[in-house]
């Protein structure tokens, strides 16, 4: 799926001594991780209940934390799979 709109083009920062030739050449192109591949969510069950019940003790209306997990790429090459197996609620400061 391209979404046009929320794609950016990176960059590189500015430097005094350059190892490839900065001017584009060919086509521009999309990368996007759902583009070629099917993403799958896998999630262990008490990492979700730790972040739920750490969410509805939190006084704020607005609640932020991590989710921690691994990215890999199926064994038939087709697909990919993202399994978030930890929880970090971070630090208010």
């Amino acid at each position: 799926r391209f979404v046009p709109k929320r794609m950016v083009p990176f960059s590189f920062p500015l430097s005094k001594c350059a190892l490839w030739d900065p001017v584009p050449m060919g086509d521009v192109i999309g990368s996007h991780i759902t583009y070629y591949r099917n993403p799958k969510l896998s999630m262990v069950e008490k990492t979700l209940r730790l972040a739920y019940r750490h969410a509805k003790q939190s006084e704020k209306k607005l609640f932020s934390c991590f989710l921690l997990g691994t990215l890999a790429v199926d064994e038939d090459g087709e697909g990919i799979t993202l399994t978030i197996d930890r929880f970090d609620p971070g630090r208010e400061v």
